[in-house]
């Protein structure tokens, strides 16, 4: 195919005859398809878990934390044919569908992982024998590590015979949205993206900004491919920096160090912590250094990962040491009001406490109790009743259903002697000298 004309994808989807394919429902892939279908685009999207599947054909958001982000119902987009899923990734293999969003994990065991992503883009090279006279364009979504565009996903649409530019478009644009805050969304927030060559780009331009509002385009996809790992990778340095911090100074206030160090104009606020958790941050540093064959040239990096994965261990020798046997974890989840237990670091702090012959039970209330077994293999409690249970404490997210009175809280820490708080759930609570913020003066 040679193209002579530009062609206006933005006008293309509008018009309803054609599709987007979203490849992955999770929380990436979902409000993709979300968002679009809000603008009037037609958007399917395919996933394995037939569950999910069925939620989102009955316009019911299969992942409950989301519903207050987005702040409006799917109903309406599901019952006008703008939203819908399949556990059929042939569905999505048609000349109708004209953009590609791609959107599926890329770690395992919390090293790069890319098998479910060329698994989608074998089915979606299947769409050859279908295209049309409109070339299809790929956003890869996923976080990548430098350099897999070039190693993995480019050869290989080269082996199935498609021209990059010509018979397919490629572009890179991964995402930023905090999934706690409903403003910092797709919609809002600064967007990088960067293709293979210029009429990609154009036509990724055109689709990106049927929602997004604010765009940075790259000199190239090599460019965009980098720059979520290593804006992470940043982040992923300065909260460890703050947790070893706190571990050479443990009997001073880091903390409020930090706070203050944060009031100057060019520094960022962090506090030490049980360790940095999610699919993002800690995933990181670990991105960029898959591509480095001599780790030496990126010792920080390398370090980085070394202390935070040796957190969980730290807080568990401390507690230990304290003569400290029944301990309460309150939250599963890596972040305050999700159900996000990926690399949570509660499951390697669990599992150090654990090895330390301590008895552990966890609650988390976006969590079933057959859930946070398979997870860190310890049992749950009920909250708060049997807090009275623990004479150790440890809050690892702020959720909202902690947040109970400190009359009513009060009542049940009464055999408490130690509560370590990660996120200040309970600050406000006056619980007296058994209460720690992460990184105040005596919590290790």
């Amino acid at each position: 195919i040679i193209i002579t004309n530009f062609m206006n994808y933005k006008n293309l989807l509008k018009s309803k005859k054609y599709k987007i394919g979203i490849w992955g429902t999770g929380y990436i892939g979902l409000s993709t398809m979300v968002y679009f279908s809000k603008k009037n685009i037609k958007c399917v999207g395919f996933d394995i878990n037939k569950e999910k599947v069925r939620k989102i054909n009955s316009g019911i958001i299969p992942l409950k934390d989301l519903e207050k982000w987005f702040g409006f119902n799917i109903k309406k987009m599901v019952k006008n044919g703008f939203l819908k899923a399949t556990t059929n990734p042939n569905d999505l293999i048609s000349e109708k569908f004209i953009a590609h969003f791609i959107a599926v994990p890329t770690e395992k065991d919390g090293k790069p992982y890319y098998k479910p992503l060329m698994s989608v883009l074998n089915n979606i090279a299947k769409i050859r024998n279908k295209i049309s006279k409109i070339p299809p364009l790929i956003i890869v979504e996923s976080t990548l590590a430098p350099k897999v565009s070039d190693k993995k996903i480019l050869p290989f649409l080269k082996r199935k015979k498609f021209q990059i530019g010509k018979n397919i478009l490629f572009s890179v644009a991964p995402r930023r949205d905090w999934f706690i805050e409903g403003v910092k969304n797709l919609e809002n927030l600064d967007r990088v993206y960067g293709s293979t060559d210029n009429y990609s780009a154009k036509i990724t331009k055109e689709v990106l900004s049927i929602v997004c509002k604010k765009l940075h385009i790259a000199t190239s996809y090599r460019v965009s491919e980098m720059v979520k790992s290593i804006e992470n990778a940043y982040r992923h340095m300065d909260i460890t920096l703050a947790n070893q911090l706190s571990v050479a100074f443990p009997k001073d206030n880091i903390r409020e160090v930090l706070k203050l160090v944060g009031t100057k104009w060019n520094l960022e606020t962090f506090h030490p912590g049980i360790g940095t958790g999610g699919y993002c941050i800690p995933l990181s540093s670990r991105y960029v250094l898959s591509q480095i064959k001599d780790r030496n040239k990126l010792t920080l990096l390398r370090e980085t990962i070394k202390t935070d994965d040796n957190m969980g261990l730290t807080i568990a020798n401390s507690i230990a040491k304290k003569g400290l046997k029944r301990i309460g974890v309150l939250g599963l989840s890596y972040k305050g009001d999700l159900k996000v237990s990926v690399l949570s670091k509660v499951i390697p702090l669990v599992r150090s406490l654990k090895k330390k012959k301590l008895n552990v039970k966890l609650f988390d209330p976006y969590f079933t109790k057959e859930e946070i077994k398979k997870a860190v293999n310890v049992d749950t409690f009920k909250f708060p009743h049997q807090l009275t249970k623990f004479d150790c404490l440890i809050v690892t997210v702020n959720h909202k259903q902690f947040r109970i009175s400190p009359s009513k809280l009060k009542k049940y820490l009464k055999n408490c002697k130690f509560i370590i708080d990660h996120e200040g759930a309970w600050q406000n609570h006056k619980l007296a000298d058994k209460y720690y913020l992460t990184g105040a003066s005596g919590w290790l």
